[in-house]
C-alpha cells in the first residue's frame, strides 16, 4: 500500500502547491503567515475529528515524543520561507525538492536496505526529473522577464548566504523525513494515528501563536470564512499529510520519499489542467520520464 498512499499524497500536496499559488500575494507581507494560520487551523480540525471517529486514545507527551520530527520539518519551513526574501522561488526551488534524494541516501547508508534494479533506476528518474522541472521553470521566468525588460531585485541576487537557505531547507527538510522514516518504519519509536495526531495538534499549535502575533502583535485583520484559496490549500495540505505517515509507516521509506518529492511535477501537470498554463515540449518530457519513474517504482513494487 505504500505506493498508493506516497501518490496520493504527492497529488494532495501537488494539489496544494496549485492554491498555493493562486492564493499567494507579493503585496502582502503576512501571506506566510495566514497560510499557516490556516494549514494549522485545518490540521487542528482534523486531528480532534479523526481522534474522536477512530477512538484514539492520545496523549500530549506523544507530542513531546514525535517533537524532533515536527520540530525539523517546521525549521525547514522557516529556512524556506526566510529563504524567499533573499533568493527567488525557481532557484532555490530545485535545491529543495532535492530532500527526497538526502533521504534516501541517509536511509541508505545508515540502515541495511537492499534496492533492486528497477527501484534504485525509479529513485534517480525521479530525482532528476524533480530537478529538471525546477530548472527549466527558472529558464522560461528569466526569458519571460528578458523579453519584458524586467530587472532582478537587488535583493535577489545570489551570495553565497542567500543560497545556504534553501540548501539548509534541502537538508533539515531530509533530515526530518530520515527521523520520520526511523519513527515510523525502522524502529517504530511511534504509531501512525499517534504521529498524524502529534504532528497536526503540534501544527495547530504554531498557528494559534501565528494567529496571536498576527492579530494582536501587528494588528492585522483575519478573517477565516474570507481565506477560500488557503483554505483549499490547507485542506489539501491536511490530505497529503494523512497519506504521508502510512506511506511512511509502510516499510518502504526509502522509495517513498522520492516518490513523494515528485509531488511538485503533479503541481506543474494540474496547473497546465486547472490554471491553463503553458507547457514546454522540454516540460513534458520531463513529466514523461518523471511518470516512467514512478511506473518502474510501481512495477517493482508487484514483483
Amino acid at each position: 500500500m505504500w505506493f498508493i498512499f506516497s501518490l496520493m499524497t504527492a497529488l494532495a500536496w501537488g494539489g496544494a502547491d496549485l492554491f498555493y499559488k493562486k492564493g499567494s500575494d507579493s503585496n502582502d507581507k503576512y501571506s506566510h503567515i495566514k497560510i499557516i494560520i490556516m494549514v494549522g487551523l485545518v490540521m487542528g480540525i482534523h486531528a480532534t475529528f479523526y481522534m474522536v471517529i477512530k477512538d484514539i486514545q492520545f496523549s500530549p507527551m506523544d507530542m513531546i515524543h514525535y517533537l524532533p520530527v515536527s520540530a525539523l520539518y517546521i525549521l525547514s519551513m522557516a529556512f524556506g520561507y526566510i529563504g524567499l526574501r533573499y533568493i527567488e522561488l525557481s532557484i532555490a526551488s530545485p535545491i529543495q525538492n532535492s530532500s527526497g534524494a538526502v533521504t534516501s541516501i541517509l536511509l541508505f547508508i545508515f540502515f541495511t536496505h537492499e534496492l533492486s534494479i528497477l527501484e534504485l533506476l525509479g529513485i534517480i528518474i525521479i530525482t532528476l526529473g524533480i530537478i529538471g522541472i525546477a530548472v527549466l521553470e527558472k529558464r522560461a521566468e528569466d526569458e519571460a522577464r528578458r523579453l519584458n525588460a524586467e530587472l532582478i531585485d537587488k535583493k535577489y541576487q545570489i551570495g553565497f548566504l542567500a543560497i545556504m537557505f534553501p540548501i539548509l531547507y534541502c537538508i533539515i527538510d531530509g533530515l526530518g523525513t530520515f527521523a520520520d522514516a526511523i519513527y515510523l518504519d525502522e524502529l517504530n519509536l511511534i504509531s501512525e494515528n499517534s504521529a498524524l495526531l502529534a504532528y497536526e495538534y503540534t501544527f495547530f499549535t504554531c498557528a494559534v501563536v501565528a494567529f496571536i502575533y498576527l492579530r494582536f502583535i501587528k494588528k492585522e485583520s483575519f478573517h477565516v470564512f474570507k481565506e477560500r484559496t488557503r483554505g483549499m490549500a490547507a485542506i489539501l495540505e491536511t490530505t497529503g499529510q494523512f497519506f504521508y505517515v502510512f506511506a511512511m509507516a509502510s516499510g518502504n521509506a526509502i522509495i517513498a520519499a522520492p516518490l513523494i518529492a515528485s509531488y511538485s511535477i503533479f503541481s506543474v501537470i494540474l496547473s497546465r489542467i486547472f490554471l491553463k498554463e503553458k507547457l514546454t515540449q522540454k516540460q513534458y518530457m520531463i513529466i514523461a520520464v518523471v511518470i516512467f519513474g514512478i511506473i518502474l517504482l510501481g512495477i517493482a513494487d508487484e514483483l
